[in-house]
């Protein structure tokens, strides 16, 4: 008994500590020079998701993100990624403007 309460606290301590363990939403560039972006009139998305860390669907490449917006030339690139629990469920998505 003293070792699982010993083990519970533990595994919440390294839940509290670890960022993002439970839940992550959040968006970040996929450009290094964003000073100078030009976002274009068009937006394209693409994403791929996955479940229990054992099946995956989907294509979050930038090809399939271009397409999805009708984009010939691409001009800036963001990416959005979800999960819940470390990856238990896991969705990416690419987002690409372009004209």
């Amino acid at each position: 008994m003293k070792f699982s309460r010993c083990g519970s606290r533990l595994v919440l301590l390294l839940a509290l500590l670890t960022p993002a363990c439970v839940y992550a939403d959040y968006s970040h560039p996929l450009d290094i020079d964003v000073n100078n972006t030009e976002l274009g009139s068009k937006v394209g998305q693409a994403s791929m998701e996955s479940l229990l860390w054992l099946v995956a669907w989907g294509d979050s490449g930038t090809a399939a993100a271009a397409k999805d917006g009708g984009i010939k030339v691409i001009r800036h690139m963001d990416q959005h990624t979800f999960y819940i629990l470390g990856g238990l469920f896991y969705k990416n998505t690419t987002i690409v403007y372009g004209d």
